[in-house]
């Protein structure tokens, strides 16, 4: 694609358009919409103007961004409109009060957004805390749901993967290069050995943001103020959100499991189809949490859960 600044939606009149120039081979909007706290809430928007297919919302990670689904967005923008969002707290989204760093706030935020841009039905693509917010939008939005991609989550998440992110959560790591963000990547996300140096650095550059020429957490680090403690997740007290999978099963939907995964079990992959008849599953060869989607598997299985939710 052609490189050019964002350009304004005609579509939102609540949504400010930042004037920032896009990357090589991307192609996007940019919004700006305002919660209901007064927190600016950022989205990408790719393809904005394309009506037809059903579009699709990329909802990221607990401490990722819009920028995880650079990897996908614009393929699947070829087809469909497509956008992917900065929860609040991430991203260019702004900071608010840690006590709503929370799915539920997260869900409602997502439908502002949407609403403002005068959009209806959509499918998610969800990755980790991404995942969740789409199992808890089915209790508020399950009509509007065409279709949804739970990428390395589940409605119960294991005690391993929980316990590491809480070794980094909430820091605010001042690295001296982008190396030593890539080793500080490497160490705190196992299970990525295929991956070559360039592919490191790339990932970095999602993660992460620059300043001053260096890399920085691109995320509030109170996010740490509402994720379980430590004594919680040893005690197995972390919600399980099995009523709400099941709210979802005539929802076409696919999971995308992390060969070396440390949060979603493959016993808790067989159990989530005991609650869901329409839920397809694919194990993502070489990858931990979470895979990155653009994968030979992840690309197949996504074009065919599509397929799925055009023809519903």
């Amino acid at each position: 694609m052609r490189r050019r600044r964002a350009a304004p939606s005609r579509r939102s009149p609540r949504s400010s358009p930042a004037a920032t120039e896009t990357p090589p081979e991307m192609d996007f909007a940019e919004h700006f919409v305002t919660a209901a706290d007064g927190t600016p809430l950022y989205a990408r928007d790719y393809a904005a103007e394309r009506t037809g297919p059903v579009p699709v919302i990329c909802l990221p990670g607990l401490t990722r961004n819009a920028k995880d689904f650079e990897t996908i967005a614009p393929r699947l923008a070829r087809t469909r409109r497509v956008l992917a969002f900065d929860f609040r707290g991430r991203g260019r989204s702004g900071r608010a009060d840690p006590a709503t760093y929370r799915p539920d706030q997260e869900v409602a935020d997502t439908l502002q957004v949407l609403d403002t841009l005068g959009i209806g039905r959509f499918a998610i693509i969800g990755t980790s805390r991404g995942g969740i917010a789409a199992m808890v939008m089915a209790a508020r939005a399950l009509p509007r749901m065409a279709g949804v991609v739970f990428n390395d989550i589940g409605p119960k998440i294991d005690k391993a993967g929980l316990l590491r992110i809480r070794t980094y959560l909430g820091s605010d790591p001042q690295f001296a290069s982008w190396a030593e963000a890539v080793a500080a990547l490497k160490a705190s996300n196992p299970g990525f050995d295929s991956l070559g140096a360039d592919e490191w650095l790339a990932f970095a550059r999602r993660v992460y943001r620059e300043v001053d020429g260096l890399p920085r957490a691109d995320y509030d680090p109170a996010l740490a103020q509402n994720f379980p403690s430590v004594a919680d997740i040893e005690a197995g007290k972390v919600a399980e959100l099995w009523p709400l999978l099941g709210m979802m099963a005539d929802v076409p939907s696919l999971v995308l499991r992390g060969e070396h995964s440390d949060l979603l079990s493959a016993e808790i992959v067989a159990a989530m189809h005991q609650h869901h008849r329409r839920l397809a599953a694919v194990t993502v060869s070489n990858r931990g949490h979470v895979p990155f989607l653009d994968e030979p598997e992840s690309v197949a299985a996504i074009d065919a859960w599509l397929a799925q939710v055009d023809a519903a």
